[in-house]
């Protein structure tokens, strides 16, 4: 059983340098798109849930209450995932290069700066919660719910913290079913929970907001251990998963955030975006804020499906390049277009047919419906853009260039998007046009996605080609003849 499981494992990697591209991103991505669409839905349906809590105008109250928590959450996330995305470039390339030693090393280090992440959002989780929701509201009731359930979502964020890393480890190795079989079980236990510790089910009292975060923070334990179970099990045959190169070496954590802290600083824009705009959009109007964070939570459901491709089109294109096959690198950005563009397009079409449906999911007044409907309408014209930004994005990180995906980032989400939304915020009828700064803030991030990858094409990909070339001169003479 040994050998089938090592064969069987070690065939995963190889794979990424030799099965038609198309094909391979899609087998890849396919796993990885269900996983973070799951990832979506439990949150959506948490919000769901949350909303329906007994009271008037509570809904309304609960969903500000998560929104104003939303960034810190976003922000552990970005950590993680932005070290997620050092660790799956570094390793795919590494095993492309066929070193396992170092493999090894930059994995048991990665294990380790995961831990060192949880400990400092414990920090946060005692000592920050408050100052942090007060700069936000002077909503009491808003304010309680929030630091109650961001406090829990903190304290026990170990398992958001860890699940990260051991899920980027099965992902760099070509693993993406067990990756996604774990995000799965983490997502569904959420689902379930959510509704027994909310309102109170099997002689359980009714918790509330308090209910949402505690389903939220076992749900993310469960995805941490599957996630170590199977690296622990299927990753043997690539590198050593001994616990031994669990201890931190400088070069190898360095070599991590050579490329993943652009990633944490990129995903963290989007952390500190959402935290401007709630500021932005509070001094419009309350509703405006609820209205946002009702619209986040159903965008999320197309935007982590384009994540999950990009999780993908990472390894392979990082795998290809460290194995110096430019056809194969080629093949991989132009098929990371391609279908992260048409994700988000189909994605686009089905929000302008079902914007009323959507927002009608919720139990909320019908102001902040009606706001979450213009927000619908006027946002997805951007996806289009949106995806093409994505994909370079993850080209970028895959050739080692994460700062290049950190500027497109600070365009779209910070130098764009807050300027112009504080701009339309001034206007009248501000509630209903702010939300043009989004898709004004995608089309800046496009222009600028365009001109640095020309410049990835010109310093990474032509030489590549031209090496190529050298070679089968060499190899064949009459070639030159």
């Amino acid at each position: 059983m040994a050998g089938l499981r090592t064969k069987k494992s070690s065939d995963s990697v190889t794979k990424m340098g030799t099965a038609p591209m198309g094909a391979l991103m899609f087998q890849m991505g396919i796993p990885m798109i269900l996983s973070m669409m799951v990832q979506a839905l439990y949150n959506i349906v948490d919000t769901y849930f949350v909303s329906g809590i007994p009271g008037e105008h509570m809904g309304d109250i609960a969903v500000n209450a998560l929104t104003l928590s939303y960034p810190i959450q976003m922000l552990l996330i970005a950590v993680g995932v932005g070290t997620g995305v050092g660790i799956n470039a570094i390793i795919s390339r590494t095993l492309g290069e066929g070193n396992r030693e170092k493999a090894s090393k930059i994995a048991g280090n990665a294990i380790f700066v995961a831990f060192i992440i949880y400990l400092v959002f414990l920090a946060f989780g005692i000592f920050g919660t408050v100052p942090y929701v007060s700069s936000q509201t002077q909503n009491m009731e808003v304010s309680k719910m929030a630091i109650s359930y961001l406090r829990i979502c903190m304290i026990f964020s170990f398992g958001a913290s860890m699940f990260v890393s051991y899920e980027k480890l099965l992902q760099a190795t070509g693993k993406t079913t067990l990756s996604m079989i774990a995000q799965i079980a983490g997502a569904m236990t959420n689902i379930i929970l959510d509704p027994v510790f909310i309102f109170g089910m099997f002689g359980l009292p009714a918790m509330g907001i308090e209910g949402a975060a505690l389903a939220t923070v076992i749900g993310q334990v469960v995805s941490f251990i599957l996630d170590a179970v199977f690296h622990y099990i299927y990753n043997r045959d690539v590198m050593d998963t001994s616990f031994s190169y669990i201890k931190p070496e400088w070069r190898y954590i360095k070599a991590i955030y050579q490329v993943g802290l652009p990633a944490i600083v990129m995903q963290a824009l989007m952390s500190f975006m959402t935290y401007g705009v709630n500021i932005i959009f509070g001094a419009v109007a309350e509703n405006a804020v609820t209205a946002y964070g009702v619209y986040y939570k159903l965008q999320q459901f197309v935007m982590f499906a384009a994540f999950g491709l990009n999780n993908a089109m990472i390894p392979i294109i990082g795998y290809n390049y460290g194995a110096g096959d430019a056809d194969r690198v080629k093949q991989g950005v132009r098929w990371g277009l391609i279908y992260t563009i048409g994700i988000m397009a189909i994605g686009m079409v089905a929000f302008q047919i079902f914007a009323e449906q959507l927002s009608g999911i919720f139990a909320l007044s019908s102001e902040v419906q009606g706001l979450c409907i213009t927000a619908i309408r006027i946002v997805t014209i951007g996806y289009v853009f949106i995806g093409a930004n994505i994909a370079y994005q993850g080209i970028f990180q895959a050739f080692g260039h994460g700062y290049y995906s950190l500027w497109v980032s600070l365009v779209r989400m910070i130098l764009v998007a807050l300027p112009v939304a504080w701009g339309l915020s001034l206007l009248p009828g501000a509630e209903n046009i702010i939300w043009w700064a989004f898709p004004i803030a995608e089309i800046c991030g496009f222009l600028l996605s365009l001109t640095l990858m020309r410049v990835v094409t010109l310093q990474d990909i032509k030489p590549m080609e031209e090496k190529a070339k050298a070679n089968i001169s060499i190899k064949d003479p009459a070639l030159n003849s």
